[in-house]
């Protein structure tokens, strides 16, 4: 890989199903794999380790201030945690989305939004708006922002004041202010993506 040039393309792992949140820490790419219902972490040589297994599909994942690994499970609906003893219930999601939750973005504190489908598109169901749910450090869940075209994707600026997420359905970017305690005010268009 040292020689590889600037244009080259490297596959570091192949044969994934549906490799999705993608994050970086302590070296190495972490992401999803939702059909395999693993979580995978991958140094830049291609070596790969299956961290934990996820019964309900694995999507978004952070960190705790602490280390400890967060995996949102998309088709139950909860928020876990990895502790040294196996995985623990953060939260259950399923009275603030309507359908399978998705990405999440954690933030200093180890305070989660996380986003959801809002409706279930492969049945033929017709397009609801979703809440983006915030769950506290503590473990307690809210709506944080509700009327959102399939939340899927969210940063949190390096200052901590503004929560950027993507609207999958809604071709927008939307950006929020953020307040001490993780609630969202201010709403508006960061980025407009004509459709795309």
């Amino acid at each position: 890989m040292t020689n590889a040039s600037p244009n080259q393309t490297t596959v570091l792992l192949d044969s994934l199903t549906f490799p999705e949140g993608p994050r970086w820490r302590d070296d190495r790419l972490w992401f999803s794999d939702f059909y395999s219902h693993t979580v995978i972490a991958t140094d830049v040589q291609g070596n790969s380790e299956n961290i934990i297994e996820i019964p309900g599909q694995p999507s978004g994942l952070g960190w705790t201030p602490d280390g400890q690994l967060l995996v949102v499970s998309m088709t139950d609906r909860r928020l876990l945690r990895l502790d040294p003893d196996g995985l623990t219930e953060v939260a259950n999601l399923s009275n603030f989305a309507d359908y399978h939750c998705n990405d999440m973005v954690v933030d200093d504190d180890g305070g989660a939004y996380v986003g959801n489908f809002g409706f279930n598109s492969h049945a033929g169901e017709p397009f609801r708006p979703a809440n983006l749910i915030h769950i506290n450090p503590d473990g307690t869940p809210s709506v944080a922002a509700t009327n959102l075209a399939f939340p899927n994707g969210s940063v949190i600026t390096p200052d901590g004041r503004t929560l950027i997420v993507a609207e999958t359905r809604g071709h927008v970017l939307s950006a929020w202010d953020r307040a001490s305690n993780g609630s969202l005010s201010n709403r508006r268009i960061w980025a407009d993506l004509n459709g795309g």
